[in-house]
């Protein structure tokens, strides 16, 4: 059964203001060598047995243009293991 992996993150030209407040909350710890910190999602999920793995990168591909990351705004990536 292939095991889907889709990191999603903002675009690089977009502001993470997440990421900013993690950031500062990071810095106000002690952890002042800490920067550009980019927050983003993870969905992980299972394809049925006989799955290629182009296959499986193309449905997963599919699925976060329709609904798991909004092209506008962000990108994915997709990682697909057996």
């Amino acid at each position: 059964m292939p095991k889907v992996t889709v990191h999603v993150t903002l675009k690089p030209t977009l502001l993470d203001a997440q990421g900013r407040t993690v950031q500062g909350a990071l810095h106000s710890l002690g952890f002042s060598d800490v920067n550009a910190v980019r927050i983003g999602k993870i969905i992980e999920m299972q394809l049925p047995d006989g799955v290629s793995e182009d296959e499986a990168k193309t449905r997963a591909a599919a699925m976060c243009d329709r609904l798991l990351a909004n092209p506008v705004t962000e990108d994915y990536e997709i990682e697909v293991r057996a």
